[in-house]
């Protein structure tokens, strides 16, 4: 089953229960997964992946600003979001990663980041945020 369908079958289902907060934020979801798929981009993960890190984004702007009720309609949106993207890797999974990707690629010294980066978040198929990744690589090449 696809995560659209199910994002679809979850939107009845909230409905059904009355959770009105709960299906606005799977239908904003839902939305951007049919635009992505008619602007020909399969990959449902990426798309929530991005709407997460909108919905974080905004949340800190909306903390920053001291408007906190906004702010937790933002992390209530981003954590239904997380509910269907896959778990993230652990900060000893991480590492073992950088790891590996640091000795596969012969990397030395900071300047050699970028490589690393590319090579985690391929191995690490999108169950590492990259602000966390660019974190452990540049502790780890210091």
């Amino acid at each position: 089953m696809q995560i659209a369908d199910r994002i679809r079958a979850d939107v009845t289902a909230a409905m059904k229960a009355g959770e009105r907060d709960r299906v606005g934020a799977l239908r904003l979801v839902l939305s951007e997964l049919q635009k992505a798929a008619k602007d020909g981009g399969d990959d449902e993960l990426a798309v929530l992946r991005r709407e997460r890190k909108k919905r974080r984004e905004a949340e800190e702007a909306f903390r920053g600003a001291g408007r906190t009720e906004q702010a937790d309609a933002e992390a209530f949106e981003a954590a239904t979001i997380e509910a269907y993207l896959p778990a993230e890797l652990s900060d000893e999974e991480l590492s073992g990663l950088v790891g590996d990707a640091i000795a596969s690629t012969g990397a030395t010294s900071p300047r050699d980041m970028g490589q690393v980066i590319k090579h985690v978040m391929q191995a690490a198929g999108g169950r590492a945020d990259g602000k966390r990744v660019s974190t452990k690589v540049k502790e780890a090449l210091s």
